[in-house]
């Protein structure tokens, strides 16, 4: 006897798992993305060293785990309800949405340093690990993004299988 689940419960699956695997990676870019040095002063703050490949670093780390998640939550969305794949799209997207957001969120206040506040308080130039930051907005994307390719490859791959045994069948 095959179960079928409804849309609701791929969505609500869909949700958690991305408020679940949403906050985890969040500490797990936290974790991995390096921070770039501030030399904070009195009267501001600027990079110890002009270090771009930090920045570029820390948006292909959180773009490298939004996308393996994007992939994986959307082959268990898949899993859960194949036969009926505009539901899977749909919580893949809602998913990768609430995950990305919450990624975002605990990756960036996990570190977080007041700079303004700490240079309104210093007298003497100090160096800080700078606070994690997202420096290219499209990467916020790639989680929704993968979970949509991996969605639209099923179906093309359910039409041609179709396809194909409809073209077997005498007619």
């Amino acid at each position: 006897m095959i179960r079928v689940r409804r849309p609701a419960a791929v969505l609500l699956a869909g949700i958690i798992v991305g408020a679940v695997s949403g906050a985890g990676l969040g500490v797990v870019w936290w974790r991995l993305a390096p921070r770039v040095p501030l030399v904070v002063q009195p009267k501001g703050s600027y990079p110890a060293h002009f270090q771009p490949h930090e920045y570029l670093s820390a948006d292909v780390t959180f773009a490298a785990l939004a996308l393996l998640a994007g992939v994986a939550v959307a082959i268990a969305l898949a899993n859960m309800r194949r036969e009926h794949l505009v539901s899977v799209l749909i919580a893949s997207l809602v998913s990768g949405a609430i995950g990305t957001a919450l990624m975002w969120i605990v990756g960036t206040r996990l570190g977080y340093v007041d700079i303004d506040g700490l240079s309104a308080t210093t007298t003497v130039d100090i160096t800080v690990d700078g606070p994690l930051r997202i420096t290219m907005p499209g990467v916020l994307l790639v989680w929704p993004l993968a979970s949509a390719i991996v969605v639209t490859v099923l179906a093309f791959g359910d039409w041609v299988v179709e396809t194909r045994s409809r073209a077997r069948l005498p007619q």
